[in-house]
Order: C-alpha cells, then structure tokens, then sequence
C-alpha cells in the first residue's frame, strides 16, 4: 500500500495553484530542481503521471485532478487532527512553535520574544532553527507557525511584518589583518572573498550581495559549503570575511573576530506566517510586535 508524503502533496497543491514550477518554487522557497525533484518523487510513488509540463506552465492530467482533490481535503484532515491531539494534551497547553534562519542568532529570537512580552498563558514556545530554503515549506505543512528570517517581504501566499533591524558587522579569523581594526567599512572588504548562503535559494544571501552592490561595491564572493550553521563560522579555517549580527568582539570561542561596520547598515528581521490559519498564540505574539 503506497503511503503519501503530506510534503510531497503540499508541494503538488502549490504547483497546480501557482500553475507554473517557477511560481510554484518562489512561493516556497525551494529551487526549482528541488520541487521537480519532489514532483517526480510523488509521481514515482504513486505510479501514475500528474502534470503535463511545457514552457507556458503546467496542466493538470486526470491522476492530477483527482489526487488535487483529494490532497486538499488530505491536508486541511491533517492538519485538523494535528490541532486536536495538541488540543487534547490538556498537560502541555498550547505550543507556539517559531522557527528561525541560522543568519538569526539565538539572542536575537529571544530579544524579540521578550520584546512582544510574556508568553500568553498556558501557551509554550518551542524556538527550531530552520534552513532558509525550508522555512516557508514548514509553513505551509504547518509545521511552524511563525517563522523569522531576514527578508523584506514574505514569500508569495504568506504574510509578513518586520519586527526588528540588526546593525551589520563583518566577521573575520583572529589571524586575518582586518581582524586587527576597530571599524571597517564595505570597501574595506571589497578585495576580500565574502562568504553567503546559497543564492538565490535564500533571501538572506541576496540582501547581503544587495547591501554590498548599493555602496558601490561588487564583492567576490562564494556559497558556504557548510549551510545550516551560523554565518560566523564561515570564516573558520579561511582567509574570507563574512557579513552578521553578531555583537563586536571574540566570538566562537575567540577563533571568530566580529569588527564594528561603519556606516551604520542593518538587516532587517520578518516574522512570517500563513495567512490562511488561525493559532491564536501566534497572533497575540504578532499583534505586539506589530505595535
């Protein structure tokens, strides 16, 4: 008996909806190979086709009608009967789960969660670092319920506030030369190899390059090939720099210096959440960010 990957039939669901894999992939916040991928792999275990794809989009074959059908009234029944056994678990209350994208420090989650005042009573928030190509896919399997990532604006279907800017700083190993320096500037740094997460895959590595562009500097710069950790560490065992948050001074056990950034750039923090649930906790937490 095939078993279905809820994942796999939110990914279909967003494809027919957005009727094309380009819009299908921004609205998620996966590249394109990794929807196909996920497309193929459903179409693999179910053992039928789904989609016929050209250059104008996708179109829907009889297999694709029906499990659409099926996968919305699937996915609504999931996600009902996730809600009542929580509801039902009168020992725990209720759980507001935030995730957030390395580039968000642990110390920022907790000032923005102190900034929107105590947890609502009887509500506990679990905090889950989340890789920025993942985040609005936990989303939308309602796997989180608010999510926080550096970006301006939310992914398509999603809504989306900025609660927080963080001033920007540049991290370097404590034996680079710039480590040595009170405050740099962006063309302090435009010789150097800067490190960012993946483009194009994450908004966080497109604001940097952006950042960077506006004060007229076009910096080289290479993918971390180690995502999914914090960007200060992207300097371990290297000659580059890298961009972050972190407070100025030794960092990463003083492997890391963190260099004061001057002018005064910051990046801004979105709290991020579906537009079409309802969780009464999340609100609340929005509501006072938001004022």
């Amino acid at each position: 008996m095939t078993q279905l990957d809820l994942r796999k039939v939110a990914h279909f669901i967003t494809v027919v909806e957005e009727r094309t894999m380009t819009g299908a992939a921004r609205r998620l916040q996966l590249s394109q190979q990794a929807l196909s991928m996920s497309i193929r792999a459903l179409e693999r275990d179910l053992g039928v086709v789904l989609l016929h794809r050209d250059r104008r989009g996708v179109a829907l074959l009889p297999a694709g009608r029906q499990l659409y059908a099926d996968g919305v009234q699937l996915l609504a029944a999931a996600t009902t009967a996730a809600e009542r056994a929580r509801q039902a678990d009168r020992s725990t209350g209720a759980l507001l789960r935030i995730g957030h994208t390395p580039s968000v420090t642990g110390v920022e989650v907790t000032e923005v969660l102190a900034a929107a005042g105590a947890a609502p009573d009887g509500v506990t928030i679990q905090v889950i670092q989340v890789p920025p190509t993942d985040l609005s896919d936990r989303l939308w399997d309602r796997s989180i319920d608010l999510g926080l990532r550096r970006s301006l604006a939310p992914a398509s279907g999603l809504a989306g506030h900025v609660v927080a800017r963080h001033r920007l700083r540049v991290a370097v190993r404590r034996e680079h030369p710039l480590a040595q320096r009170e405050v740099l500037t962006l063309r302090d740094i435009a010789a150097e190899t800067l490190v960012v997460p993946a483009p194009g895959d994450s908004p966080d590595a497109d604001l940097l390059l952006a950042i960077c562009r506006d004060a007229g500097v076009e910096p080289r710069h290479r993918v971390d090939p180690v995502q999914g950790t914090p960007p200060v560490t992207a300097v371990l065992g290297n000659d580059d720099v890298a961009l972050v948050t972190d407070a100025p001074g030794s960092a990463v056990g003083g492997a890391v210096r963190v260099v004061e950034l001057e002018p005064a750039t910051t990046l801004p923090l979105l709290a991020t959440w579906r537009r079409d649930s309802r969780c009464p906790a999340r609100d609340a937490v929005v509501q006072a960010l938001a004022g």
